[in-house]
């Protein structure tokens, strides 16, 4: 098997590169596109007066802590222990977990949170991932994902700080679209350029519970 479809070898690599990013990433703030991304998902979340929400891949807790502050019940989990320290750090319910271990919380949730995290998944995992995901759901849960795309590939990617490589996999829309497992309904979905050499995907989707 290649290292880029080795998914202990990608763990490895993001806890080891997100460990080293935990202090970082406390004092670096929202950059303010993903804080209405935010904002407008919360809004909707209390609209239809939901309680229980789980962050995927919650880094520094920043989206935790503010939907806490929103009188949110938030449950958090990430990869690296570091950045879960962060979370307890801020008061945050907090696990380390990955997105293919959900069932181990023994709980569900009225809505889940992803900004950022799903694009490390692979390809070939991404329908069971999401799958997960929906069993995570109570009936009529929402589900945010926010991933950067534009462009369909996997690869592994070194940035100028850190030797450790970090695995990213990239959908086009229509690709996106069609690896959306149909448990899922789509209520809304844009794409748009946030400066970033990609395009950044935003993704709100409700369990959909005709299918089993």
């Amino acid at each position: 098997m290649s290292e880029i479809i080795n998914n202990d070898i990608i763990k490895s690599n993001l806890r080891t590169y997100y460990d080293r990013e935990a202090g970082y990433r406390n004092s670096a703030g929202k950059e303010e596109w993903k804080i209405k991304e935010r904002k407008a998902f919360y809004d909707m979340v209390a609209r239809e007066d939901k309680k229980f929400l789980l962050e995927i891949g919650a880094g520094a807790g920043y989206d935790s802590q503010y939907f806490m502050e929103q009188g949110l019940d938030v449950t958090a989990i990430d990869l690296s222990c570091e950045m879960v320290k962060v979370c307890k750090a801020r008061g945050i319910n907090a696990h380390e977990l990955d997105f293919y271990n959900l069932s181990t919380l023994n709980k569900k949730f009225d809505c889940i949170w992803a900004m950022n995290s799903l694009l490390h998944v692979t390809k070939l995992d991404f329908a069971e991932v999401l799958t997960n995901v929906y069993a995570a759901l109570h009936e009529n849960g929402l589900f945010y994902m926010g991933v950067y795309g534009g462009e369909d590939s996997e690869k592994n990617w070194v940035n100028e700080l850190y030797d450790t490589p970090r695995f990213f996999s990239f959908y086009s829309e229509a690709k996106l679209k069609e690896a959306i497992p149909d448990v899922f309904e789509i209520i809304s979905f844009k794409q748009y350029d946030v400066g970033r050499h990609v395009d950044f995907q935003s993704v709100i989707m409700r369990k959909n519970n005709v299918k089993t």
